[in-house]
């Protein structure tokens, strides 16, 4: 069983930057297409980025340009660099993926204001 447990949330001001870490353990995650999530207050869980076992990704619009999803396969880790942060980009990011992407982390808050 996959455990995945994210890192490097806090609070930051508009313009900064973050960068969220996913650790694996109990099984590597080489194999598996991985991906970022983000739920704001009141509203639906949301894909933030994505990236396949062989290095492709693909991002939300909102955050294209912005931010950056990376994997290292060595430390078995998924991580988001998160340049440039908006008000809006305030939500629990949550790092997802295994097996029909059954996996899921506890979440880390990211909190963007001035």
């Amino acid at each position: 069983q996959v455990q995945l447990v994210e890192s490097g949330g806090g609070l930051v001001q508009p313009g900064e930057s973050l960068r969220l870490s996913c650790a694996a353990s109990g099984g590597s995650i080489s194999s598996y297409t991985m991906a970022w999530y983000r739920q704001a207050p009141g509203k639906q869980r949301e894909l933030v980025a994505r990236i396949r076992s062989w290095g492709d990704t693909e991002y939300a619009d909102s955050v294209k340009g912005r931010f950056t999803i990376s994997r290292d396969g060595a430390k078995n880790t998924v991580y988001l660099q998160m340049n440039s942060l908006k008000p809006e980009d305030t939500a629990v990011y949550y790092c997802n993926g295994g097996l029909f992407a059954a996996y899921w982390g506890q979440g880390t808050q990211v909190s963007v204001s001035s």
